[in-house]
């Protein structure tokens, strides 16, 4: 499925769509989740150019599913600093440095504005004017190559693809936990899967 294709793409997330519905209605129809996903499945993609080639996503398949005022999506950017990723898919992971935020993009806009701070951005700030424009959003994901940062932004409006947005200005790449699970106990992790 992961061919790089816009229907790859769309099987995989209507996929994680499924398993979402399939949980809540397992759970009941009262029950809440909170779904962990890159900004690429979770902020809604009508707000992307994502959504002008044809892609949907998680984020916009539950809003459409459950309506707007019981989906909150939350995104997640940073200007600089470091990610853990692979140089391709199936790439050992590595710690790799995540060069400033191109000028004019939406990390751009955030480190000037914080000044070098970390920032929430609420409901109440993304309906300022400025959010309602379409600019560029860096999309690092699993796979990254920091040659290739600059073509690794998503044309979004703020506003609509998210309903609150953390920026961390400078990132530390996080580290994988080395252990071995024991199948016959509960994970240390539990309940996080971490």
């Amino acid at each position: 499925m992961v061919d790089g294709s816009d229907d790859s793409w769309n099987a995989r997330d209507s996929h994680m769509h499924d398993t979402l519905q399939r949980l809540a209605n397992y759970y009941s129809p009262n029950s809440k989740a909170i779904i962990w996903a890159h900004n690429t499945h979770n902020g809604d993609a009508r707000a992307t150019d994502m959504g002008r080639a044809g892609m949907h996503n998680i984020g916009q398949l539950a809003r459409e599913t459950w309506g707007k005022d019981q989906v909150h999506l939350v995104g997640f950017g940073t200007y600089q600093g470091s990610v853990m990723a692979g140089e391709r898919w199936g790439a050992e992971m590595k710690v790799m440095p995540l060069p400033s935020g191109r000028p004019g993009t939406w990390e751009d806009v955030c480190h000037r504005a914080g000044k070098g701070q970390n920032m929430i951005l609420l409901p109440n700030v993304l309906q300022q004017p400025l959010f309602e424009k379409r600019i560029g959003h860096r999309a690092v994901g699993v796979v990254y190559n920091p040659q290739r940062d600059s073509v690794q932004y998503v044309p979004s409006v703020l506003r609509n693809r998210y309903d609150a947005f953390v920026f961390v200005d400078t990132t530390q790449a996080v580290h994988a936990l080395k252990i071995k699970a024991n199948p016959t106990e509960m994970p240390e992790t539990y309940p996080w899967g971490v």
